[in-house]
């Protein structure tokens, strides 16, 4: 197949022409092969490649019966493990690392039929909703290559943005999907909290606030994934019950009216967009006119507070995967060894005691049952999924007076460290602050492109549901994906 035909296919679309004999797997890895070579150098997304593994694997195919057979996909380099290949979560203490074994999420890739050709870029350790990581330099996206693709996933929406791979792997602790796919026009679900595989080794991660999925063009590839990628396991911390039928089959079929709330207020009073409003008032004006019940109408939930606790949450997760490598490497971890925000958290970490972390998680529980009160009498909460377009690349960046501020924060008490973590993050939670929630809570949430701003960005609309109820999101994408409003890639096919 001839590049110029492979980006306008989806992965369920490559599927049915490998299956059909219209194109072998062998051909489609050529075809990526030669658009990393042609458009990553300004895209920086992809940091390693496996090619000729994958063009191996390709030769071993036996069946085609897969929902995915012999489609390429690029995993994320960050919880994504792939046997003998590295996996550095961003940083240059991790640099050489390398995977004994597949990741369980990795393993039902597999199972699913896909090629892995390659891993993409995350920022250290996923902390950050820009991809600029020391290591591998800064991802760019697509749409304006001056502007980032979002993060921890902007690695994976930059390929997929660009035609690279129709899906890719992606995590979300904190918006990591739902950012890069609002800025680059993608489909970004985060599933209920459970939903997906995690470990081996680890039966949580950040305490149920981060899962992996995928990144997709188009919502029939991210209803498909969730089909194959939904389980139970055992010796995870959380697990949801299986969906009974398919997530593709009802997306598809799906015409239920929804009492809907929508808010475009940030939940941490910081200031939003006139696209990121004018985006959720087109959507809500779309619902009502399809039959739906629409309510202007915001959770009674104490959204900064939520957010100093999720911060609490992060200081003790850094703090606690520094000292593992500290355990390994069998020395002290250093301020020169790692980024500036991985330092700050993992310095701010050693002070958090038990009691008050214990109790930062209760007050996620106590939000999440202010959330199920919310959705007894709404079934969707919509918000705009980012605050405002992408940001320049390095426009996130602290500067030489904030950075030597904050390397001092050990000179200060618990207190006022907690206060430096959370003016540290302000200037990127104010691009972002509507994805944290879902995250906190463990519902799904998705981002859906269907504005398209006079910047020439785009900007997704969240949507969030009651746990369990991807199918809800996935049926009512479906639909919108068919009207006037979806943006998705076309603009940019048509702008490039």
């Amino acid at each position: 197949m001839h590049v110029t035909d492979f980006s306008h296919y989806d992965g369920l679309g490559l599927a049915e022409l490998v299956k059909t004999k219209q194109v072998s797997a062998k051909e489609l890895l050529e075809d990526v092969q030669e658009l990393s070579n042609r458009l990553n150098p300004d895209l920086n997304a992809i940091i390693r490649t496996r090619f000729e593994r994958a063009f191996d694997e390709a030769s071993e195919i036996k069946g085609l019966e897969k929902p995915f057979s012999g489609v390429p996909i690029l995993l994320k380099d960050l919880s994504q493990a792939i046997a003998g290949e590295k996996i550095t979560a961003g940083t240059r203490m991790l640099k050489d690392r390398q995977a004994l074994m597949d990741s369980h999420f990795v393993a039902k890739i597999r199972e699913a039929g896909f090629l892995i050709a390659g891993q993409t870029s995350s920022p250290e350790f996923g902390l950050k909703n820009v991809t600029e990581p020391s290591l591998y330099g800064p991802a760019r996206n697509p749409w304006n290559l001056a502007h980032s693709p979002g993060g921890s996933s902007g690695g994976a929406s930059a390929v997929v943005a660009a035609g690279i791979v129709p899906i890719a792997g992606a995590s979300d602790g904190g918006g990591s999907i739902r950012i890069p796919a609002s800025f680059t026009g993608l489909v970004g679900l985060k599933p209920t909290r459970g939903r997906t595989p995690v470990g081996p080794g680890v039966g949580r991660q950040w305490h149920g606030a981060a899962g992996d999925f995928v990144l997709t063009k188009t919502v029939r590839d991210s209803a498909a994934m969730l089909d194959a990628l939904q389980v139970i396991q055992p010796e995870a911390a959380f697990n949801v019950p299986l969906f009974e039928g398919s997530y593709l089959t009802d997306a598809i079929h799906h015409q239920r009216k929804f009492r809907i709330a929508y808010s475009v207020q940030s939940p941490v009073g910081t200031p939003v967009s006139a696209d990121a409003a004018q985006a959720v008032h087109k959507l809500v004006k779309w619902l009502e006119e399809q039959g739906h019940y629409i309510e202007e109408k915001v959770p009674e939930i104490d959204g900064i507070r939520l957010m100093e606790n999720y911060y609490i949450m992060n200081c003790g997760e850094m703090a606690s995967d520094i000292q593992s490598i500290e355990e390994s490497i069998g020395r002290k971890v250093t301020s020169e060894d790692i980024e500036l925000v991985s330092w700050v958290l993992k310095t701010a970490g050693e002070q958090v005691s038990a009691i008050q972390f214990t109790r930062s998680i209760a007050e996620w529980d106590m939000a999440a049952a202010q959330m199920a009160h919310f959705n007894r009498t709404y079934d969707l909460y919509i918000t705009p999924a980012t605050a405002y377009t992408a940001p320049r690349v390095g426009e996130l960046t602290h500067t030489a007076k904030e950075e030597v501020e904050l390397r001092h924060i050990h000179e200060v008490s618990p207190a006022e460290q907690l206060k430096m973590v959370y003016d540290m993050f302000l200037p990127s939670l104010t691009y972002t602050p509507f994805t944290q929630w879902a995250n906190i809570i463990g519902q799904p949430a998705i981002s859906l492109p269907v504005h398209l701003a006079d910047d020439g960005l785009p900007l997704g609309v969240q949507i969030m549901a009651p746990k369990g109820r991807e199918d809800w999101l996935l049926g009512l994408a479906a639909q919108l994906e068919q009207s006037p409003l979806w943006v998705g890639l076309n603009a940019l096919q048509q702008n490039s």
